[in-house]
């Protein structure tokens, strides 16, 4: 009974513990372009095309990604019975760094000689509330945790594990935490529309990061992300 029951459960085990990950390497590709757009004399830096362009190959990536590879959910963190974890988490980072981030924003930003007065005429400024919130900010949440945590932090992951790395403990996490969060703060478009303050983004994926590689749960992510980004928004634009 015991070898029938061992025989059962072990292909199962297999195909979702151990099968290889296929084109982990796709998510180099927007990590090399944004470091690549900041060789780019700026009247090109400008250009939609450019400034678009790491964000586009990181979602081409992710598609071609997903039909090479099976448990997609498993490996992206999106399994349904992770979301309660999700919003217990996501909940509590998300009011701590929304509240610290409003913070710095409106006290030690001004107190350093920096200007805030610019974001009234961002783009995210100017969509109406009744679709900014929660919805507009929701589906970005959505989409940048997909982009940054699900695709780029996964597969670079997956790419240290299974490197020499991968002997060395946190290395190869500490790595993929940390280039992560410096793609995503120095994203073109994170730049060039908020300025100066793009340097919040670091910590922020810093803490997200970590929270992905500790939990491996996309939901804590993007519900951190969407409700950080409710609490900052609703009291900026009180606030401005």
């Amino acid at each position: 009974m015991d070898s029938i029951t061992v025989h059962a459960v072990e292909p199962a085990t297999r195909t979702t513990d151990t099968q290889p990950e296929r084109l982990a390497g796709l998510a180099l590709l927007p990590v090399l372009t944004t470091g690549l757009f900041y060789t780019l004399p700026p009247r090109l830096q400008y250009q939609p095309a450019i400034l678009f362009l790491p964000q586009v190959l990181a979602y081409l990536g992710l598609a071609v990604w997903a039909t090479q590879n099976s448990h997609i959910t498993e490996r992206l963190g999106l399994k349904l019975h992770q979301l309660r974890q999700g919003l217990r988490w996501g909940g509590a980072t998300g009011l701590i760094l929304g509240l610290l981030n409003v913070s710095v924003i409106l006290r030690v930003v001004p107190w350093l000689g920096g200007d805030i007065e610019f974001l009234r005429e961002t783009q995210h400024a100017q969509v109406p509330v009744v679709l900014m919130l929660p919805w507009t900010i929701l589906l970005i949440a959505v989409a940048i945790e997909l982009n940054f945590r699900g695709f780029l932090l996964g597969r670079l992951l997956a790419l240290c594990e299974t490197s020499w790395l991968g002997q060395r403990a946190w290395t190869g996490p500490l790595l993929a935490v940390g280039a992560t969060a410096t793609v995503f703060a120095f994203d073109p478009f994170m730049v060039v529309t908020f300025k100066h303050l793009h340097w919040i983004a670091m910590w922020d994926g810093i803490v997200w990061g970590m929270i992905w590689v500790r939990l491996r749960n996309l939901w804590a992510t993007i519900i951190a992300h969407a409700v950080e980004v409710m609490v900052m928004y609703s009291v900026l634009k009180i606030a401005l």
